[in-house]
C-alpha cells in the first residue's frame, strides 16, 4: 500500500530588514523561484523556540527583487520591526515525495541521496548529502576512504537513474583515488656533461 508520504524541502531563508513595511530580503534555496514564490504560498517556518513566530507559517503576499535582490512581502507582517523578528528564519515547504521536478535534469535533494555513484560500472559509494554553493553544487560522496565531493555538472555526473538508483560519474582522474606515481612517467635523466658527437 503505497502512501503518500510528505518531506520538507527548504527553500529559502529571511537575511534582512526590507523597508519599513515588513518587506523581508530572501536568499532563495530554489532553482524555481517563480514557483516557489507565488503569492498565497505558505511556508513553514524554522525560528529558535523563543520566537513569536515558532510553530506558525508564513504566507507570501508578493515577491519583489530590487537590484537583483528577491524582497518578500508577506501577510502579517505590517512593519520593520515584525520584519526583524523574522530575520535569520528559515522557509520550509511541504512536498509530495512522488513529486518529481519538472525541470529536465533537476532533482530534489532527497531524491538523490543513498543513491550508489558507479563508475565505469564500479559502485564506488553512495551520495550522503547535496551542497548547493553559489557556483555549482555538489554531490557528497561517502566511499570507504572517506567523503568526496564531486562537482555536480554534466561533465562529471552524465546521468542520474532515480528508478535504478543509480549516480553515473566519469570524475577526473584522482578525484576517486590517490593517483600513484608512474615510474613510466618520469622522463629520464638529463646527462648534461654529454656534447653532440660532430
Amino acid at each position: 500500500m503505497s502512501e503518500n508520504k510528505k518531506t520538507q524541502l527548504r527553500v529559502g531563508r529571511l537575511t534582512k530588514a526590507h523597508g519599513l513595511k515588513g518587506a523581508i530580503k530572501l536568499e532563495l534555496f530554489t532553482d524555481d523561484p517563480e514557483r516557489r514564490f507565488v503569492p498565497g504560498a505558505v511556508f513553514t517556518l524554522q525560528v529558535p523556540t523563543s520566537s513569536p513566530w515558532h510553530g506558525k507559517s508564513l504566507e507570501l503576499n508578493e515577491l519583489r527583487w530590487y537590484n537583483g535582490h528577491p524582497v518578500g512581502f508577506f501577510k502579517d507582517v505590517a512593519d520593520r520591526s515584525a520584519a526583524e523578528a523574522l530575520v535569520k528564519a528559515i522557509l520550509w515547504i511541504d512536498l509530495d515525495e512522488n513529486a518529481t521536478s519538472d525541470e529536465e535534469d533537476a532533482w530534489y535533494d532527497h531524491q538523490l541521496v543513498g543513491l550508489k555513484v558507479v563508475r565505469d560500472g564500479v559502485e564506488v559509494g553512495s551520495v550522503k548529502l547535496v551542497e548547493h554553493l553559489p557556483a555549482q553544487d555538489l554531490l557528497i560522496v561517502k566511499t570507504p576512504g572517506g567523503e568526496v565531493m564531486v562537482p555536480f555538472v554534466k561533465a562529471i555526473v552524465p546521468s542520474v537513474d532515480l528508478a535504478a538508483g543509480i549516480v553515473t560519474v566519469t570524475p577526473p582522474a584522482g578525484l576517486f583515488e590517490e593517483l600513484p606515481d608512474d615510474p613510466d612517467d618520469t622522463p629520464p635523466p638529463a646527462d648534461e656533461g654529454a656534447t653532440p658527437s660532430a
